[in-house]
């Protein structure tokens, strides 16, 4: 249960660090302060000045400092982070066809609430397709999970 949580965390904190700014890439003091700059402290000077001043939500909410509300936010990162810290618990939980870890694990890749059954199904009757041997790391799992997902009419929306 606390790896569970643990991974959890970890989904929900790196869904905010690798998302598209809120507010636009352009939003906020910190941005027009490092305009032109490039690479990690950068970034990160302009991010923590946008985030100590709240400069960019006051933006969002006032449609200044370069903000606007109105994109769509992104994720550019790996949505299947989190899987590694929950293995053991998932593997388990694909065996039998649901559990705790297997819904952590639908939730962390966005399927929907009323296509979990049927993902927890799909992995249950695909577990050695999904797990090919003992040693099988997150990364490989992760793939053929993707696989499978993509194999299926239902699931397939939700592969990468």
């Amino acid at each position: 249960m606390k790896r569970l949580v643990l991974a959890t965390s970890l989904v929900i904190a790196s869904s905010t660090a690798f998302a598209e700014a809120p507010g636009g890439p352009n939003c906020g003091w910190g941005n027009m302060l490092f305009d032109g700059s490039s690479g990690l402290p950068a970034h990160v000077m302009a991010s923590l000045t946008n985030g100590t001043t709240g400069n960019a939500t006051f933006g969002m909410t006032s449609g200044t400092n370069g903000c606007d509300a109105n994109g769509t936010l992104t994720y550019g990162g790996q949505k299947w982070m989190g899987l590694a810290a929950v293995m053991d618990e998932f593997s388990e939980d694909v065996a039998r066809g649901e559990g705790e870890a297997l819904n952590a694990v639908a939730v962390m890749i966005g399927v929907a609430p009323e296509d979990r059954e049927h993902f927890a199904a799909v992995t249950h009757q695909n577990f050695s397709t999904i797990f090919t041997s003992e040693s099988v790391t997150a990364e490989d799992v992760a793939r053929n999970l993707d696989e499978v997902m993509k194999a299926d009419a239902r699931l397939n929306r939700y592969a990468s």
